[in-house]
């Protein structure tokens, strides 16, 4: 196993000849969290550390639109201007599925002066650990990712379905943590957890969650850049088994009506790196101010944060009461009705989960932002408010209802462009406001179906 932390380039490229391998898929994260770059002859890797791409690549829409005019291009090049990819060594995997020894490599954006590009979601999650790390502290971060799996549906137009498992049948009916729910798809399982093993992704518990051929899987934790690469990776590790087992596997925040949604939830906690204490608990065990004031963060800025939370339309319609999704940003402990919970833990591994981030973020857009989020409260101590006991589903709504609403809110909030960046801030919202258009186009069957021959 690779020591990856210490992974020189030179080690690299010997890895790459004992693993045997002949291309070398240079990934880049763009705004979605899809993966761009090129695929390279290992020779040609190993000879040309100097790639490139636009900058525009990482800051475009889902739909692969970019802005026409505005603020957008005060801070994107309207002459296309190239950014200066480097590999990070630390972040090599084999491709598994791949018939030719394949490796694949996350690069950073860098513009020609040497700087981070700072609108590329990797650079803004590498931003707001320096920040932490400034203050002697350390991030520790683990995501629980839920997704669907479907029935193959090549028609847009025709709802998503639960696929056939190996009893022939297709569920219709919620299995939450059914043994036997998983087991119909083993194979797909099998696949995937030896895909994970082949690339060393640090995955932990599988589980089926309540909906309809809905799973989640848990990962180990870790530091927030490298648990970003992993998600980044187990995406589009699980799109590809499930295609080899003729299904999909989609993250959308809310594929399926009448089911619930799909989360990531992030525990998070601080580790101060010279005691290797975690800051959230006192000597004596207890919670300490820092906890408390990080709760007081997330509270504070998380409504303005929802556009990075919940990035797309689909994405609110996982936010709605009794959906096992939360609707407010109360904070209780041990109680998943809040969008703040804090699982019971020992001292040192008290912790906070942030339960409002969609299955469908970005995961270094997200990781960044719910740091931001605590970071600001702790260094503006930042008082939560009393804790919730109760059912925090009968509560007021607390969130945006809809996508132009959280963009507003999030274009206001200067303390998170400090933090994140005002020229990421400015490219993502830009680009937002562009797939909002672009979804405003379409004629909804609802719409047809209760506006037509009504009003």
């Amino acid at each position: 196993m690779l020591n990856r932390n210490e992974l020189t380039f030179a080690e690299l490229i010997q890895w790459f000849r004992e693993q045997r391998v002949t291309e070398v898929e240079c990934l880049v994260p763009d705004l979605t969290g899809v993966a761009r770059g090129k695929i390279l002859p290992r020779e040609r890797f190993t000879e040309d550390r100097g790639m490139r791409l636009p900058e525009a690549v990482v800051a475009m829409g889902v739909t692969g639109e970019f802005p026409s005019e505005g603020p957008y291009y005060d801070v994107i090049s309207p002459t296309d201007t190239d950014m200066h990819l480097r590999p990070d060594p630390s972040s090599v995997r084999l491709v598994p599925w791949a018939v030719d020894p394949t490796a694949q490599i996350i690069h950073d954006c860098f513009d020609r002066d040497g700087r981070l590009v700072p609108f590329a979601p990797r650079s803004v999650l590498r931003r707001v650990c320096d920040l932490f790390a400034a203050k002697g502290w350390e991030p520790v971060v683990a995501p629980e990712l839920e997704f669907y799996l479907v029935a193959r549906n090549t028609d847009p137009d025709m709802p998503l379905k639960p696929p056939i498992g190996r009893s022939g049948r297709a569920e219709t009916s919620r299995q939450a943590y059914s043994i036997d729910a998983v087991n119909e798809f083993d194979p797909l399982f099998e696949d995937i957890y030896d895909y994970c093993e082949k690339m060393e992704l640090n995955v932990d518990t599988l589980i089926h969650e309540i909906g309809a051929g809905q799973m989640e899987i848990n990962f180990f934790h870790g530091h927030p850049l490298a648990l970003a690469d992993e998600v980044f990776f187990f995406k589009r590790t699980v799109r590809e088994a499930a295609l080899r087992h003729d299904m999909f596997a989609t993250f959308m925040a809310k594929p399926i009506a009448g089911e619930p949604g799909s989360a990531m939830h992030i525990h998070q906690s601080v580790v101060d790196k010279r005691t290797g204490r975690n800051i959230f608990s006192n000597e004596d065990g207890s919670p300490s101010k820092e906890f408390h004031w990080y709760i007081g963060g997330l509270q504070r800025y998380i409504p303005a944060a929802m556009a990075l939370f919940a990035p797309y339309v689909n994405s609110y319609r996982r936010l709605v009461r009794f959906a096992a999704a939360p609707i407010n940003i109360q904070w209780g402990t041990d109680n998943r009705t809040v969008g703040i919970r804090s699982p019971i833990a020992p001292p040192q591994a008290r912790r906070l989960e942030n339960r409002v981030i969609g299955a469908d973020a970005n995961p270094y857009v997200a990781l960044a932002a719910t740091l931001a989020c605590g970071y600001l409260g702790i260094v503006n101590r930042i008082e939560p408010t009393p804790e919730c006991k109760g059912d925090a589903y009968l509560g007021d709504f607390q969130l945006p209802r809809s996508l132009g609403e959280a963009l507003e809110l999030l274009r206001a909030e200067a303390d998170l462009a400090e933090v994140l960046g005002k020229s990421f801030i400015t490219v993502y919202s830009e680009v937002k406001e562009i797939e909002y258009a672009e979804f405003m186009k379409v004629i909804s069957p609802w719409e047809r179906e209760h506006l037509l021959l009504h009003v």
